[in-house]
């Protein structure tokens, strides 16, 4: 699987129902405080095949639990994921889950489906059960409010701290057949996954078989969701499902495909990142010559989740040192004489030595890139070299501000 996904996918405008037969809404429930819209729905068409991934933590949301035993027992036949905002309803006991089993079942007698084939997931405050009277009330107009150009509400209805809903819509050619990729996520503090984002979800029109689909998303997902950080932790609650439907693809187009797979979910992992609680730019680092790409992925998302190098970052300081400090406490071999290293196009040492740079040009370079406007594709480049072998990895992570303590510091009170 190439990092760089071919040239046959281009950008749409839309989200998750770009891709055929897929439907979704976003309504406001009274779920948050804010009014803001807090209630998703997401609806696949029939036949499709569901492939998930969960967070890893021990302390895990009943909604995890439940979604990724649902896709056990029904062999990925799932059609359905409904997604509130606002509490996690993780830690929440017997409550927590029956009040998913309850949501579930209404929803699903609404859909004409089997409870099986639905799932759920929650983001919002760990501890805060879900007002489970106004979500019931709520699943009505949530089923009626489906539509093929619902995408745009439900990735804004998924949103906790965020400050941009985060959708991407990709088409492609393959072969003679015209091919849609679609997805939403939300996450922009509590982001150090261990298999994918906060939330995250796509769709693809072309049916693939369960185990393959399957391995492709894994493959995607270590390279995407599971290459970003923000702040170091991983939440409760962490979910990605990626649906596939439609008729079969052609196995000679399935390199092809995982391209536009990739490119999707590293393109809304990078704008998680560039969303971070009070971060002011996206971070990229990228570590070439260790002895396998698994390596690389670790020393890169090391120096990524760096709170010394994330704050240098946001004051504009190009010290290097803390960049190597991070890398040599990654848990990877490597003899320093190998390395050499960029912030940008400036490089800063070479062969395991300091060389002359001129560190307010350096300064200036970062500087500019966090002033630019939003933008997922501008960033600040870290690259580092370790000339040995030819393991490759990348990792985006964020500046830390005093804006990130700030929200954090009174998140619940």
């Amino acid at each position: 699987m190439s990092l760089l996904p071919s040239s046959i996918w281009t950008k749409l405008p839309g989200g998750i129902t770009i891709p055929k037969g897929f439907n979704a809404a976003g309504i406001k429930s009274g779920l948050k405080s804010s009014g803001n819209l807090d209630l998703a729905l997401l609806l696949a068409p029939k036949g499709s095949t569901c492939s998930g991934f969960f967070t890893e933590s021990v302390i895990r949301a009943n909604c995890v639990d439940l979604s990724a035993q649902r896709l056990i027992s029904n062999q990925g036949n799932a059609r359905a994921v409904l997604i509130n905002s606002g509490q996690a309803n993780a830690c929440t006991g017997q409550r927590g889950s029956e009040d998913n089993l309850k949501a579930t079942k209404v929803l699903a007698d609404l859909l004409g489906l089997n409870p099986e084939e639905v799932l759920i997931c929650s983001t919002g405050v760990i501890g805060e059960p879900i007002p489970i009277e106004k979500l019931l009330k709520s699943l009505k107009p949530l089923v009626k409010a489906l539509s093929p150009s619902g995408g745009g509400n439900a990735a804004n209805a998924i949103l906790t701290t965020d400050l941009r809903k985060k959708e991407i819509a990709l088409q492609g050619y393959l072969g003679d057949r015209c091919v849609r990729i679609g997805g939403i996520a939300k996450g922009s503090g509590m982001i150090h996954p261990n298999m994918a984002t906060m939330l995250g979800f796509l769709t693809c029109d072309v049916r693939i078989p369960k185990d393959i689909w399957h391995a492709m998303l894994k493959r995607v997902v270590t390279c995407s969701f599971n290459s970003i950080t923000v702040d170091g932790d991983t939440s409760t609650n962490d979910s990605f499902l990626a649906f596939s439907a439609g008729e079969h693809l052609a196995d000679n187009y399935f390199d092809d495909l995982e391209d536009g797979l990739l490119l999707a979910c590293q393109f809304l992992a990078k704008s998680i990142a560039r969303d971070g609680e009070g971060a002011n730019c996206l971070i990229e680092v990228e570590v070439q010559g260790t002895l396998s790409d698994l390596d690389a992925r670790r020393i890169a998302r090391t120096i990524a989740s760096s709170s010394l190098v994330k704050t240098a970052i946001n004051g504009d300081d190009p010290n290097w040192g803390r960049i190597i400090a991070a890398a040599g406490r990654a848990g990877v071999m490597f003899p320093l004489e190998s390395v050499s290293l960029w912030i940008g196009p400036y490089k800063l040492m070479n062969a395991g030595e300091p060389i002359d740079f001129d560190r307010l040009e350096v300064s200036c370079y970062i500087k500019e890139k966090k002033n630019r406007d939003y933008l997922v594709g501008d960033k600040v480049k870290i690259k580092l070299i370790i000339d040995q072998y030819k393991g490759f990895g990348v990792s985006w992570g964020c500046d830390l501000s005093d804006q990130y303590v700030r929200i954090n510091a009174d998140y619940t009170t």
